[in-house]
């Protein structure tokens, strides 16, 4: 008859196997590799999703700062007051520097011009180049960085 908590019991003769030890150091070795190889994947993805997001929200800040900039355009005029750069910040996170040629037939007033043109059609537009940059580096560590260029008929 065998009893409950036999199988407990050792016999001070016999002599036990290492294997399952050897075994159960196996599986911890590979589950902390497992583990391992995935906090890297994690990290590497985390970047990547917050390096996106940066550039995603630098190119709507482009595009937010040219409309602001053609309002400040729109405010003054050309013959007396041109507007030939124009900086701003959003969010203390991202610069925003905006330079601008305009094209004319002849010459406006303090404007930098571009060029000369001929075609009474695009007399009085601009181009702007406007460039967006992450002047925080403790959120990315590489450089974020946007650029566009826009032509508005003014």
């Amino acid at each position: 008859m065998q009893r409950k908590n036999y199988f407990l019991k050792t016999n001070p003769h016999k002599k036990r196997s290492g294997f399952a030890m050897i075994m159960a150091i196996a599986v911890i070795i590979i589950i902390a590799t497992i583990m391992a190889l995935s906090l890297a994947l994690t990290t590497e993805t985390s970047k990547r999703t917050v390096d996106l997001y940066l550039y995603e929200q630098a190119a709507l800040h482009a595009k937010s700062a040219t409309e602001l900039a053609l309002l400040e355009i729109a405010k003054r005029d050309p013959n007396t007051n041109c507007l030939n750069s124009y900086s701003t910040t959003f969010d203390d996170i991202y610069d925003v520097n905006i330079t601008m040629r305009y094209v004319f037939t002849g010459t406006v007033g303090t404007c930098s011009k571009y060029f000369d043109i001929v075609t009474p059609e695009q007399n009085g537009s601009v181009l702007m180049d406007t460039a967006v940059r992450v002047n925080d580096q403790s959120i990315s560590s590489e450089p974020i960085r946007y650029f566009r260029r826009t032509i508005q008929k003014l």
